[in-house]
């Protein structure tokens, strides 16, 4: 048996970037569990070959490590502290890996939580999207206390090919998971209304888009969602709402720190429009549609 075969990491939340994880952590041999509250989800990960548990709290009593990739700081309250939830039944020396992306101050608050319970947290957010999740590509920002960052270090170069160790304070790789996506938020924001612009004043967005990719404006976000979108298709990566709620927590990171942050403004108030028109569950790349509506019109939903 590999050392990989004796550690067992369970993923909570194993949806479109989940998912993902799990099939790599399989791939490295490492016994994998799976939680979450979708029936689907959890078939999708038993047919990749991890185990199911039936609630957090059964996931914690049989890992080393638990990775969160659930959607926001509530969901992670409720896996961790709500009913059946895993922070109690964990066994001591166990970690809890963060990989949501969530308000900085949260991270931070919750790691003193989880070291009362003899339990270490590393904040380990992600991004790159499912296909990179798939693949073990995706990019990994951590922090955490270098003894907890050794003990996981094969975990988690198992499921991410870029890793970037930023500090030993859990809560540093949340602030830059949310410069980066500010940066995201701003520039797919930009993009599709360039794009948007293009097609107002009768340009092909294919051709504009081609021209853009080969000019100064080019952004890996807006080629890899106008580039789908314009292809019809329209599946869901990852919704409009989350990039919403990443932006806003940066928007949020500025006003407590009292910078003049106007893009992160600018764009939380795009992405939190786009939601109230009913774009929250749809791919992000929709946004195109949100500035190609008419103006009072709600743009198509899938």
């Amino acid at each position: 048996m590999t050392a990989a075969e004796r550690l067992a990491v369970g993923v909570i939340g194993v949806g479109a970037m989940g998912s993902g994880v799990v099939g790599s952590l399989l791939r490295a041999g490492f016994r994998t569990v799976a939680r979450d509250i979708r029936p689907d989800a959890e078939r999708q990960a038993f047919a990749l070959g991890a185990s199911v548990a039936p609630s957090p709290a059964a996931l914690a009593r049989d890992v080393d490590v638990a990775i969160l990739l659930v959607v926001d700081d509530g969901q992670i309250d409720e896996v961790l502290f709500g009913v059946d939830g895993a922070a109690a039944a964990f066994a001591r020396g166990a970690t809890v890996v963060v990989s949501s992306t969530v308000d900085p101050l949260y991270v931070r608050a919750l790691a003193p939580q989880l070291a009362a319970r003899g339990v270490a947290l590393l904040d380990a957010p992600v991004s790159g999207g499912p296909a990179r999740a798939a693949d073990a590509t995706m990019t990994m920002m951590v922090s955490g206390i270098p003894a907890t960052r050794a003990r996981c270090a094969r975990v988690l170069a198992s499921i991410a090919g870029r890793l970037f160790e930023v500090g030993d304070a859990p809560g540093d790789a949340a602030t830059f998971k949310i410069v980066n996506n500010l940066l995201a938020a701003a520039n797919l924001a930009a993009g599709a209304e360039a794009l948007a612009l293009a097609a107002k004043a009768g340009i092909d967005p294919r051709r504009a888009l081609d021209v853009v990719e080969a000019s100064s404006g080019a952004s890996w976000i807006v080629t890899d969602r106008m580039r789908r979108l314009l292809a019809g298709d329209r599946g869901v990566r990852a919704a409009t709402k989350i990039l919403a709620k990443d932006v806003a927590i940066a928007a949020a990171l500025a006003d407590r720190l009292g910078t003049n942050a106007p893009f992160a403004r600018t764009a939380a108030q795009i992405f939190r429009d786009a939601v109230e028109a009913g774009l929250a569950e749809t791919d992000d790349a929709t946004m195109l549609e949100f500035f190609a509506a008419p103006d009072g019109a709600t743009p198509r939903r899938a």
